[in-house]
């Protein structure tokens, strides 16, 4: 099985196999690649709609670019936390980032809600966001802002008055009530425009239609959304003792 990285050619192979519906892991076989690295490929390059070989490509090697000029070197460098592999660990983090995007969140945001969401603390601040995704001030803090009201990320005071954004336990639930929120606000105006159309109307009886659905899938994402709070909160089981079961 070849390694190292993808060339234009497999990406074209990539492409043509989207095109013609084709699985992952049957593009995958035919390059004689891990399904993993096709999945890995297309979700960080926009997704199975909108991949494209040649932007793939040459944003595969921007990125490389960009890693050799910021990446630390010599004994500056900072030790992989937990043992883990940088590179795995960035590239995982360019595929979380890419299904955010293909979700419908602005690429920035994107950005900078996995990088939040993927250090250990998760907390940042701004200073520390900028360092780590090598972009502006102002783009963090529209990011930041973006985020806030989604109820994604909160903010907290930290040391000599740095603003410190945190991902916490309750994020996804905050997200999915806010959610819940916002298609409930669409129910209102849908049942308002009822009264603008005229009752009875085909216009107002599709205003209503979708009220009804959009209703039902607001009163159930927030219902969900609290049965399902604790499992943010649970710990993983500790590793059991196999000595244990045998005693």
């Amino acid at each position: 099985m070849p390694g190292g990285r993808l060339t234009q050619s497999e990406r074209q192979q990539i492409a043509l196999g989207l095109a013609d519906g084709l699985a992952y892991a049957e593009i995958a076989r035919r390059l004689d690649r891990p399904t993993s690295t096709v999945t890995r490929e297309v979700m960080r390059n926009g997704g199975p709609t909108a991949y494209r070989a040649d932007v793939a490509h040459r944003a595969t090697e921007r990125r490389a670019h960009r890693r050799r000029t910021t990446a630390p070197r010599g004994p500056q460098a900072p030790a992989p936390a937990y043992g883990r592999d940088p590179e795995a660990v960035r590239e995982y983090e360019e595929v979380f980032t890419a299904v955010l995007t293909a979700s419908g969140m602005p690429t920035m945001m994107s950005r900078v809600m996995s990088c939040l969401t993927l250090t250990d603390s998760g907390s940042l601040t701004a200073s520390e966001l900028v360092q780590r995704l090598d972009i502006s001030p102002a783009s963090v803090s529209k990011a930041i802002t973006f985020l806030e009201s989604q109820g994604m990320v909160r903010r907290e005071p930290g040391e000599r008055r740095r603003e410190r954004y945190v991902v916490d336990d309750d994020i996804w639930y905050e997200s999915m009530m806010a959610s819940a929120r916002s298609t409930a606000q669409i129910v209102g105006i849908a049942r308002q425009g009822v009264g603008v159309l005229g009752s009875g109307t085909p216009a107002a009886a599709r205003l209503e239609n979708i009220a009804r659905f959009l209703d039902f899938v607001s009163e159930s994402i927030a219902r969900a959304a609290e049965q399902a709070r604790e499992i943010l909160h649970t710990k993983p089981a500790p590793p059991s003792d196999d000595n244990d079961a045998t005693r």
